[in-house]
């Protein structure tokens, strides 16, 4: 009995703590003052009282919801990372958080001393977030380019970025010296055999982490705006089920690559293995929603940096 006394106090101890921390705004030394206990007493009592359940914080700021929303995300898809910033109400949809969001996790990976292979892919999001980069000096990395860097009409493909983070990081970069999309599968298998572009594309697969833009298939599909294919092939992408692209390769609500039809031509290197390399995606908006849900379903990436309005039409739509 005296046992049982003893648990209960101490639970009830516990709960003084707990309240005298997380409400009254006390410190350790505080609290041990007026329990009358030891600091590390009082620090295994606050301890205690969070263990137990006896206190549930709860953190009354924006970004606060926006972790939640992220653990709900690493948990629901079994993703490496996930980071979800607040939405802007006034510009729902608007890529600037996601993009500073997307730098910093680059910069953190290109701020190691250890040698690493980083991927990039292609998109609006991913150019945003390279224009936030801070400039460095990064000369242990390699920056490589999954995708082609050539426009339809022979033009440096705007948002290709492998230029554009070669002017900011001072690494070595490989961008990749073709269309997006060739004109057909044996104008893509022959400059795909050239043996510069198989050591690009071998190195592509040894990324340590990548980062990719999801491109939507709906009526303002980025690869019709950006001429890379026709809207009689969009629709024929759409008709085949495809919700979604990555660096040109489109897939289904399933998180499939389509078969055959314009994936056919695609150029660009396969995304790397996603048990070997962290894949992080960088979509927002709501009509992304679909394919970044079946990138996420079928695992094609292992990490998502998106904004609070787009997370939660995920995690609805599921």
């Amino acid at each position: 009995m005296a046992r049982q006394d003893t648990a209960v106090t101490r639970l009830d101890d516990a709960a003084r703590a707990g309240w005298l921390y997380y409400v009254a705004g006390n410190n350790q030394e505080q609290i041990a003052k007026k329990l009358g206990v030891s600091r590390q007493t009082a620090q295994r009592l606050v301890s205690l009282s969070v263990s137990e359940g006896l206190v549930r914080v709860r953190l009354d700021h924006p970004i606060g919801r926006c972790m939640e929303l992220a653990e709900q995300l690493q948990k629901r898809y079994a993703l490496d990372f996930a980071e979800v910033v607040p939405t802007d109400p006034e510009a729902p949809g608007a890529i600037h958080g996601v993009a500073i969001a997307a730098a910093a996790q680059i910069e953190r990976w290109l701020r190691s001393d250890t040698p690493t292979v980083m991927a990039i892919g292609t998109g609006r999001t991913l150019k945003a977030a390279i224009e936030q980069l801070t400039p460095m000096e990064a000369p242990q990395h390699k920056i490589v380019s999954l995708t082609g860097s050539i426009a339809p009409d022979g033009s440096a493909a705007f948002y290709n970025v492998i230029f554009n983070i070669a002017e900011t990081v001072k690494a070595r970069s490989f961008p990749m010296p073709l269309p997006v999309i060739a004109s057909s599968a044996a104008e893509r298998d022959m400059l795909l055999s050239q043996p510069m572009i198989r050591e690009t594309h071998t190195l592509a697969q040894q990324a340590n982490v990548t980062f990719v833009g999801i491109g939507d298939l709906g009526p303002e599909a980025p690869l019709v705006v950006d001429g890379f294919i026709s809207p009689a092939e969009l629709k024929l992408l759409q008709k085949a089920g495809a919700v979604g692209e990555i660096v040109g390769w489109a897939f289904d609500a399933q998180g499939k690559f389509i078969s055959g039809l314009t994936n056919d031509r695609v150029a660009s290197a396969p995304l790397p293995s996603r048990e070997s390399s962290t894949v992080v995606a960088t979509a927002v908006g709501e009509r992304k929603v679909p394919g970044i849900r079946a990138a996420l379903t079928r695992r094609l990436v292992n990490g998502l940096i998106t904004d609070e309005q787009t997370a939660e039409a995920i995690l609805a739509a599921d």
